[in-house]
């Protein structure tokens, strides 16, 4: 798929980090771009600069992905490309210790669910919606292409490191999703595609210790540094670019294996 003027995309987490990279980047194509994200006030700010549309939408209510979905197809028509950056991070043992009483506390079932529903559920409420308006519409190449879907897993899908029990559970399960959505969407001619990211430099890092940030820097094989939102959007390009590339997940990482912690 050539990305050009004629193109449309939603870009869910698109008001920051990865997501604000990869909505730039397409802009830059000529490319129409629609933001989903719940940060209204940064979300409004990032689309007004590339001249896109911003929808305040919760992933994981299937009533709010369609009205962001309606608002973005009113002002661009129906996304060819979609890329799922909206997640959370949390980090909690699986048993805890209470420092004060010395007893043992299971992780709470609602924080681990949270977690399973935004980062798995919500990639697929939005992956399931928009690859039905895609089926509907003609196709754009030879191949019969009509659309493109990259979804964002983390290294932590296969290197799970101690407290990452549901954040790696909830990439994993995207990580699984890959070839299945890629095959159950192939006679309509919609690719799925997952990255991997490893260390990245994102708006949370900007409150760690520059020395924390320097060691997971330096954990990092080579190049020797955090990941940059602007490689991720380049990969999303490629993917989006390279017709027979499909049902793939790919790390984008420095060659890291996390460590237990």
């Amino acid at each position: 798929m050539k990305l050009e003027s004629s193109i449309a995309a939603v870009v869910t987490g698109g008001a920051s980090g990865l997501g604000e990279a990869t909505a730039r980047m397409l802009a830059s194509h000529g490319v129409k771009v629609a933001l989903f994200d719940l940060n209204a006030e940064r979300g409004e700010a990032v689309a007004a600069e590339i001249g896109g549309v911003f929808a305040r939408v919760d992933v994981t209510d299937e009533a709010s992905v369609e009205a962001g979905l309606d608002k973005a197809r009113a002002a661009h028509g129906t996304e060819r490309v979609l890329v799922n950056c909206a997640g959370i991070v949390m980090g909690r043992r699986t048993v805890t210790k209470d420092r004060e009483t010395g007893a043992m506390r299971p992780h709470d079932l609602g924080s681990f669910r949270k977690v399973i529903e935004v980062n798995l559920l919500g990639t697929f409420n939005v992956a399931a919606k928009s690859a039905a308006a895609m089926s509907a519409e003609a196709p754009l190449t030879e191949d019969g292409e009509r659309g493109v879907i990259v979804m964002t897993s983390s290294v932590a899908a296969t290197d799970g490191q101690i407290g990452q029990a549901a954040y790696s559970a909830s990439k994993g399960g995207i990580l699984a999703l890959t070839l299945p959505l890629a095959r159950d969407l192939m006679t309509s001619g919609i690719r799925v595609l997952t990255i991997q990211p490893g260390i990245f430099w994102t708006p949370m890092f900007s409150e760690i210790a520059p020395e924390y940030a320097k060691a997971l820097a330096d954990s990092v094989p080579y190049p020797k540094r955090l990941g940059r939102p602007e490689e991720y959007a380049d990969l999303v390009r490629f993917l989006c670019e390279n017709a027979y590339v499909n049902g793939e997940a790919i790390r984008l990482d420095g060659a890291i294996r996390l460590a237990p912690k």
